[in-house]
């Protein structure tokens, strides 16, 4: 399994098709939700992917501060139903924000969760900052994280 992250302009037309239709077959069809999953903010976004040899296993859409939010943000988090159960969202999620943290310096991040996966997000330290509300015709929370920074030495 490797982890790769791209610009939009890094990916190859192979690249992003494949992940179009990814995202289609799961929030799309598998989710039966008809609506406009291209919402032009893949342009400046990071797409983070995991790939077993040639198949897609999990992605997720990284946008920076000033993207959707005023802060970075998380979207369009899909894992392959092949490697759902195996710890690939977990994974995914982890990568995610070691990058947002650790890389890109993030104090806050932002997502939009399926009322389904609050509890998951929870785990990794998300809050709820919104009542439940329909997205689409999914029952939706809006969560975010503080991330909290260690002390530096000396100046305790």
């Amino acid at each position: 399994m490797k982890w790769k992250l791209h610009t939009f302009e890094e990916l190859t037309v192979h690249q992003l098709y494949e992940i179009l239709m990814a995202r289609n077959a799961i929030f799309v069809v598998e989710q039966e939700c008809a609506y406009q999953e291209i919402d032009g903010h893949d342009p400046r976004s990071f797409h983070l992917t995991l790939k077993d040899g040639e198949k897609l296993a999990a992605y997720a859409r990284l946008l920076p501060a000033g993207v959707k939010y005023s802060v970075p943000s998380i979207g369009r988090i899909i894992v392959d139903p092949a490697y759902r159960g195996s710890g690939s969202g977990r994974k995914l999620l982890e990568k995610s924000l070691d990058i947002m943290i650790n890389e890109w310096g993030a104090d806050e991040i932002n997502l939009q969760a399926q009322v389904y996966l609050r509890k998951f997000y929870r785990s990794f330290g998300f809050e709820e900052t919104s009542a439940e509300y329909l997205d689409d015709g999914i029952p939706h929370v809006d969560m975010k994280m503080l991330v909290k920074k260690k002390a530096l030495k000396g100046s305790e």
